[in-house]
């Protein structure tokens, strides 16, 4: 029987493979390493900042789901936008998407913490009682606090680069979604995509702990680099 990773391109093939080392790895050492504590994506004044975390947060996954919806994506979408660029080209296109939703999705962090405190930056950031100092009470401190503290785990901002992508280069490929019974052409899927992530970013819904300006940063960075590198529709597609 051929393996389902037998005509996968090779970056494709490699980001899965390592994405599912990182989420068996996160498990299977939890009592010897904690990897989210070193690896996930935290805010940069928060005490468990890293600076190598804005790349090695792209390989971490909150749960199966995530990793699964993720890999699914970029198993379907990645290799012809790797056909189409070349393998270079969409290695730097993965990771410059994957810190474009790092860059936003901080800097909405920012602009939030500023409101509370007057500043971008936190001293004691992981002592809650120090929050109070900036008024606002028990409810501005727990907020300031999860600012701050809670990590940001996912290849989401890349995955949203690659579906922006795929959407202006075969913006009238027709893709079949679930639990919609017609095809639809892909530049109408991925604006449907991107139209949620801001109202859900923007509404900022009770119990939502999704990175959707994450997802909206990754989708921005990947629609001003295909703009910038000027690539083209391939001819074989309309």
């Amino acid at each position: 029987m051929q393996s389902p990773f037998a005509n996968l391109t090779p970056v494709v093939k490699n980001l899965i493979i390592i994405n599912i080392i990182f989420f068996i790895a996160t498990y299977a050492l939890a009592k010897v390493i904690d990897m989210e504590a070193l690896f996930a994506a935290y805010y940069p004044a928060s005490p468990s900042f890293k600076p190598w975390q804005p790349i090695t947060y792209m390989f971490m996954h909150g749960g199966l789901s995530h990793i699964f919806f993720n890999m699914f994506a970029l198993f379907s979408f990645g290799p012809l936008l790797e056909y189409a660029l070349g393998s270079k080209r969409f290695f730097n296109y993965y990771f410059i998407t994957g810190l474009g939703g790092y860059v936003l999705y901080m800097a909405v962090q920012a602009i939030q913490i500023h409101a509370i405190t007057g500043s971008f930056s936190v001293p004691n950031a992981g002592v809650e009682a120090s929050y109070f100092q900036y008024g606002g009470g028990q409810e501005a401190a727990q907020k300031l606090y999860t600012l701050v503290n809670m990590p940001m785990v996912g290849a989401s901002g890349s995955i949203f680069g690659v579906l922006v992508a795929f959407a202006m280069l075969y913006p009238n490929l027709e893709m079949m979604i679930i639990f919609i019974p017609i095809p639809i052409k892909a530049k109408y899927v991925v604006i449907g995509y991107v139209a949620i992530e801001l109202f859900s970013g923007i509404g900022r819904f009770a119990g939502d702990n999704v990175a959707h300006f994450a997802h909206l940063g990754g989708a921005l960075f990947g629609f001003l680099l295909i703009k910038l590198w000027n690539i083209k529709r391939p001819n074989n597609f309309y």
